[in-house]
């Protein structure tokens, strides 16, 4: 049977990483199928205890606890995988509530598409204490918001899971190596993201095709006090960035074309900001503009 090794990038998310371990605990799927790996990467905010204390008070089941002192999601999982004893990756995030079935159903899909290498599965936020007005559904894709198919199905068109809630083969992942460390994450106040985008667009070039599972079902926190505009920002210009990097990486030409579809998304952010004030939600028209503004930015390198 498949076996998973879940790997959990953590960075001062100490008031959450307990309900994240805690969902795992409870898994229907019961703890032989699964180790969990906390890698911490520099919290300063007590994470080290807080997972000490619930592991004695969670005897059972395979979960551990590792550092990685270079900053960047990309680092850490990387880590993470790096001492996985299973064959099969599992990333999600500090803040991800698991679904109780969530292993279950992976294990389901990798037996179910034995030539699978790389897939991924639904994102619902926890808004708390509540969804902002403002919030519209192509803006909530920063705060992780993913909903791809009602239905299990191949990718299309270029799209791909999202970082809190993908699976890739260990063997795959290791003959791409791993996530693009230029691609890190966050680091200090700046963001240049896109590492889980890089990853499958690699698998992809190998000629393997990525799935996605609607019943692979995690939460993600999300806390509408920290969604100020400065926060919004580096996640929107974050992406730009990360694609900035990514384009170059394959040519000038690959980059230019990244400009221009930039530029049309940003024509369409403002026709759908049209769409909302008339539909009287005014207050959704700006944050879509203004999240194409950034990531435009973000891609010309400002």
């Amino acid at each position: 049977m498949s076996k998973l090794s879940i790997i959990i990038c953590s960075y001062n998310r100490a008031n959450y990483i307990g309900a994240a371990l805690d969902a795992l605990y409870q898994q229907s799927s019961g703890l032989d199928c699964f180790e969990a790996i906390v890698v911490d990467n520099n919290s300063t905010d007590g994470t080290p205890e807080v997972f000490t204390r619930w592991k004695a008070q969670h005897p059972n089941g395979n979960f551990y606890y590792t550092t990685e002192t270079k900053q960047g999601a990309s680092f850490a999982r990387n880590t993470g995988a790096e001492i996985a004893q299973f064959d099969w990756l599992c990333f999600i995030d500090d803040d991800a509530i698991a679904h109780k079935d969530f292993v279950q159903n992976i294990i389901k899909h990798i037996n179910d598409q034995p030539f699978v290498h790389g897939f991924g599965g639904r994102i619902i936020p926890r808004y708390i204490p509540a969804e902002p007005k403002w919030m519209s559904y192509y803006v909530s894709s920063m705060v992780g918001n993913f909903d791809y198919s009602p239905i299990a199905c191949a990718f299309k068109n270029g799209k791909y899971p999202l970082e809190s809630n993908m699976i890739v083969s260990k063997k795959i992942f290791e003959q791409i190596g791993g996530f693009n460390t230029q691609l890190p994450g966050v680091v200090g106040t700046v963001r240049i993201g896109g590492e889980g985008k890089d990853l499958f667009y690699k698998i992809m070039d190998l000629g393997h095709t990525i799935y996605y599972d609607p019943n692979i079902i995690v939460e993600h926190v999300v806390e509408t006090k920290k969604l100020t505009k400065e926060y919004m920002y580096r996640v929107a210009s974050g992406m730009g960035r990360g694609e900035r990097a990514r384009t170059k990486a394959i040519s000038q030409k690959a980059f230019i074309y990244k400009i221009v579809e930039y530029f049309f998304k940003l024509g369409a952010a403002i026709v759908l900001g049209i769409k909302y004030t008339l539909e009287g939600n005014p207050s959704k028209t700006w944050p879509v503009i203004q999240f194409r503004i950034d990531t435009l930015k973000g891609l010309l390198g400002h």
